[in-house]
């Protein structure tokens, strides 16, 4: 359903973009009709072309909540209703708006002006620059091998990127975790109090009972995040969470007292730690302090994990799913 909608928000963009396109075209051949002098004329349309760019540069742009609500507004016109917004932020020269439909967290985008919007949006970065967002700055074949690979996952707990890679990671760490190391690092909560308190949940279960949190990850994604992610409350994260523990036999009397006494210093150790390795995006991969570039799937991060092993284990041998949530983007 999220492909479905994103494609339909792709075939709006490209239906009003042809229809400016043509609007423009008439402009031009009205203009330049009946002209005698074509490099006169040629002049002109440029100066007016630089007044028009410094005007919409100076006063063009909407407030992020206008342009959002511009854009949920017309969303919902054209898909008959159920889209919510969650949040908007500015990216520069347009704005990330964080939409709800049908239960899933969509991220859109809008320019500042409030005429466009773009079903997806990713950053240009030149090939020299190793800060890249959400990208490797080694391939696998570089990771250094070991009897032992450390691996880890960088994300937010509610970025939508890093909990479609979360699952695929957790599913690896169940299959491998006797013969590597595996750690979700939670280095940031971009999203608010409610994503500060479930990085601090999540920190907590992998210091105090690792072995049952990989199962705790995947329940999350597949029930917690869909409901408080829309909701946005501390409550409700709070409650889901206290509620899946208490399914999955976790402490959670013990998880919450770590959180409230020791969160704050487990979350921003894993800020350092992402600091360190100068990784900027969510999700980011790493084995051995490098960060990989694979796919965001189960059996990609199965095959990045073994090829780092000395000797891999037979468990190596087990076919993993190859489905991933989502193939590119980071918060």
């Amino acid at each position: 359903m999220h492909k479905v909608f994103k494609l339909t928000l792709y075939y709006l963009f490209m239906a009003s973009l042809e229809k400016e396109i043509v609007k423009e075209k008439k402009k031009v051949a009205k203009f330049f009709k009946n002209k005698t002098n074509v490099w006169m004329t040629v002049s002109v349309v440029l100066a007016i072309v630089v007044i028009v760019m410094l005007l919409v540069l100076v006063s063009g742009s909407m407030s992020k909540t206008k342009a959002a609500n511009t854009l949920v507004s017309y969303l919902n016109e054209k898909t008959g209703g159920g889209v919510a917004l969650i949040a908007v932020s500015s990216m520069g020269s347009i704005y990330e708006v964080n939409v709800s439909y049908q239960g899933q967290e969509i991220p859109v985008y809008i320019t500042k002006d409030g005429k466009y919007f773009l079903a997806g949006a990713e950053e240009i970065i030149s090939a020299g620059d190793n800060s890249i967002t959400g990208q490797a700055v080694d391939t696998p074949a570089n990771v250094p091998k070991s009897d032992k690979p450390v691996t880890e996952l960088f994300i937010w707990s509610y970025c939508p990127y890093g909990v479609t890679a979360l699952s695929p990671f957790a599913e690896v760490a169940k299959l491998l975790g006797d013969s590597a190391e595996f750690k979700v690092v939670l280095y940031y909560d971009g999203h608010g109090p409610f994503e500060t308190q479930e990085n601090k949940i999540q920190a907590c279960i992998q210091k105090y009972d690792k072995a049952r949190y990989w199962d705790y990850a995947i329940s999350f994604v597949n029930n917690i995040y869909p409901k408080c992610s829309a909701s946005r409350t501390e409550d409700c994260d709070k409650t889901e969470a206290v509620a899946l523990m208490k399914t999955l036999g976790i402490d959670s009397t013990k998880i919450m007292s770590c959180v409230s006494t020791e969160g704050d210093s487990l979350i921003a150790q894993d800020a350092a730690r992402a600091q360190q390795l100068g990784v900027t995006g969510s999700p980011s991969f790493v084995i051995g302090d490098v960060i990989v570039n694979t796919g965001r799937d189960a059996e990609s991060y199965k095959t990045a994990v073994c090829n780092a092993f000395n000797n891999a284990p037979d468990s190596c041998s087990e076919v993993l799913s190859s489905t991933s949530g989502t193939t590119s983007g980071a918060c």
